[in-house]
């Protein structure tokens, strides 16, 4: 039951009254209620408990909790350091956790903050859906959650159950990524497509990106696509498989620089020359990436900027004395090809 029904049976009732009404409308409203409340738990309606964010009271320092997702790649490894140095450098205390790739640890992990009685959370999400709950409970006890590089699922909405998304803009990196792409293939390309960890945000807005972005150009096809879970091993084994089952491909989007230097060992291994028989194209920016399109063997990689601990304690310094804080905190993120990848190569991450 929806609340526009709930709303018409109490007029209904409110405009037929009987002997028996009272008794009959609190029976009603009874099981009103508690399907309203049912369906509000089970995702049928949409139902905000909370009026406002919880408040954060200026302090001198801060108790933090950064809930991180896992800590297997140099993208990860420089996010986590962004966030421990800025710490150390105001002398706030920080109670640092890593989820190794599991949702429900990380889950676990956010509880065990808030029982720790954390002024504030930082999170990063593993996956969109399974954090819902994580961020709902740390709302419910008074603590503000500003979520790192990745979103949950929008039935918590910023600016409502979380204070604010700090990260780029995944869409775009996608867009920029095929723009670039088709350019170089001259508008004509097959391309094999390795995805990011099923169910994250940016391996949804990276696909959604990119294929917004070769819709102009109908000689861009994708032939196939599936997930190396942002991990260079396993982009390696899916780019195998996948370069086995079309040979015809001569182009591979990466949804980072880890699967796509597997999918260059993976062509470097089926004899083929990445960076002439195959484009490959990637989005983060990191140091390897670079480094390989110093190389001539990856073509271009869309920044992903990790180093994202300033602006989160910034934010939280605003929040505290209470200003307005933005709903998303955009990175700024640049772009990596032949032209300037060497100049950088020394301060990437």
């Amino acid at each position: 039951m929806n609340s526009s029904t709930f709303s018409r049976r109490r007029k209904a009732a409110a405009v037929k009254p009987t002997m028996k009404t009272p008794n009959r409308m609190n029976r009603n409203h009874t099981v009103i209620c508690s399907s309203l409340l049912l369906a509000a738990f089970t995702g049928l309606v949409s139902v905000s408990f909370a009026d406002e964010l919880p408040k954060l009271k200026q302090k001198e320092h801060y108790k933090i909790g950064f809930a991180q997702t896992e800590s297997n790649n140099p993208w990860r490894l420089a996010e986590t350091q962004s966030v421990k140095d800025e710490a150390a450098k105001r002398g706030d205390q920080l109670v640092y956790t890593d989820a190794a790739g599991s949702a429900a640890k990380q889950v676990a992990d956010v509880n065990s903050m808030i029982a720790q009685g954390v002024d504030v959370i930082l999170l990063a999400p593993r996956e969109e859906k399974p954090l819902v709950p994580a961020v709902m409970a740390a709302e419910k006890a008074g603590i503000p959650v500003i979520l790192l590089d990745r979103r949950v699922d929008p039935v918590a909405k910023p600016g409502v159950d979380y204070l604010t998304f700090i990260g780029s803009d995944f869409v775009d990196e996608g867009k920029r990524t095929a723009e670039w792409l088709a350019k170089k293939m001259n508008g004509k390309a097959n391309i094999i497509e390795l995805q990011g960890t099923t169910g994250s945000s940016p391996a949804n807005d990276r696909h959604t990106g990119f294929v917004e972005g070769i819709k102009a150009y109908p000689g861009m096809k994708i032939v196939a696509s599936q997930s190396g879970d942002f991990a260079r091993d396993k982009g390696r084994q899916v780019a195998e498989t996948l370069l086995q089952a079309h040979p015809d491909a001569n182009a591979i989007y990466a949804h980072n620089d880890e699967m796509a230097l597997g999918a260059i060992a993976a062509l470097e291994a089926a004899g083929k020359k990445p960076g002439s028989d195959v484009i490959v194209a990637s989005i983060d920016g990191e140091k390897d990436g670079l480094q390989a399109i110093a190389d001539g063997k990856l073509a271009v990689s869309v920044e992903c900027n990790p180093r994202l601990g300033v602006k989160a304690f910034q934010v939280i310094d605003r929040y505290a004395k209470g200003e307005k804080i933005p709903t998303w905190v955009k990175s700024d993120d640049r772009l990596f090809d032949d032209a300037n990848a060497k100049e950088n190569v020394a301060s990437a991450y």
